[in-house]
């Protein structure tokens, strides 16, 4: 290789240790521009939380659907005709007040510094320290995108998706398996509309559709959903366990109680049951592996540096 070529490999291994490679972003980035930035989020959250602990699952959700299209740029918070916000997949996205409140204290204490793309990342983060979960660092350094089309909303996962579709939407984000299954555990704080699984409880008779799920669980989500009820009404996800971030979750998939069929098929495929089997016998593994495949999924196409910007408000481009 060289000593000029052993050089610049060894800049760069340095430069990945206070860094994500290749992506720019970097713990710590605002501690000399805006050192508060970190708490202030924090302390908006929290205080939101406070009146309302279903924000938490909103937030998450809301950044794993910003990272999903066109990458963890922000475009998801802004406002206006056929932007990301009008696309189906996103008419129950919630949170959007807290990322504004956190914005418009972060303009007063350091105009112009932090992005709304890192606020949703480290809004995400505290929603899961707020319901028992484990916190993490988060790199930051994001810039704000410019550009947010509803035609672009087209590669979310979907409730019906099988384990090789799910695989294969992650896999373009250079998300693994184990990824996939971690984040798709962040469903122990979410919850779903009725309409998305009354396929799976009701046949034209009127009875369970799906022999997989418990049948004793039917019923009580029969209840809750009625045949021809309002498609609306949302039931959490991790039943029984629904604000607290653990791993009941990976419990319920054995027991085949998963709501949603792409829950369900991570405990029905082999390929994905094994590391459901890991995360439901050890907490602390689950809790990392969410860590790590957060930070993963939160430098999807990030943009730094000259390119983006930071916007005034978040749900505008400046």
């Amino acid at each position: 290789m060289g000593l000029v070529g052993s050089l610049f490999s060894f800049i760069v291994f340095l430069s990945c240790l206070i860094a994500v490679c290749g992506q720019g972003t970097r713990i710590g980035f605002y501690s000399t521009t805006c050192p508060n930035a970190e708490t202030i989020v924090r302390t908006t959250v929290t205080s939101h939380f406070g009146s309302d602990p279903k924000i938490a699952p909103g937030l998450l959700r809301m950044h794993f659907h910003d990272c999903f299209v066109q990458g963890c740029d922000g475009s998801v918070l802004i406002s206006g005709p056929d932007t990301e916000k009008t696309a189906g997949a996103n008419f129950n996205l919630r949170g959007f007040e807290v990322i504004d409140d956190a914005k418009t204290q972060l303009e007063a204490a350091c105009p112009g510094v932090v992005s709304c793309a890192d606020i949703l990342a480290l809004a995400a983060r505290d929603s899961i320290a707020l319901t028992k979960g484990q916190s993490w660092q988060v790199p930051t350094g994001r810039r704000d995108g410019r550009v947010s089309l509803a035609t672009n909303v087209n590669n979310l996962p979907s409730p019906s998706d099988s384990v090789d579709v799910q695989r294969r939407k992650f896999a373009a984000f250079r998300l693994n398996t184990r990824d996939l299954v971690a984040l798709v555990g962040g469903h122990t704080i979410g919850t779903a509309a009725c309409g998305f699984f009354t396929n799976r409880i009701f046949n034209t008779s009127g009875n369970s559709a799906d022999p997989t799920m418990d049948q004793t669980f039917v019923p009580e989500l029969q209840r809750l959903c009625p045949l021809n009820g309002d498609a609306s009404t949302r039931v959490d996800l991790d039943f029984g366990s629904g604000n607290t971030f653990d791993t009941s979750f990976f419990n319920n998939l054995s027991r085949g109680r998963g709501i949603l069929q792409s829950d369900n098929v991570l405990w029905t495929n082999p390929s994905t049951r094994t590391i459901v089997q890991e995360f439901m016998a050890s907490r602390d593994n689950f809790n990392a592996q969410f860590a790590r495949s957060m930070v993963k999924m939160s430098n999807i196409g990030v943009r730094t540096g000259g390119n983006g910007e930071i916007r005034r408000v978040c749900s505008a481009v400046n």
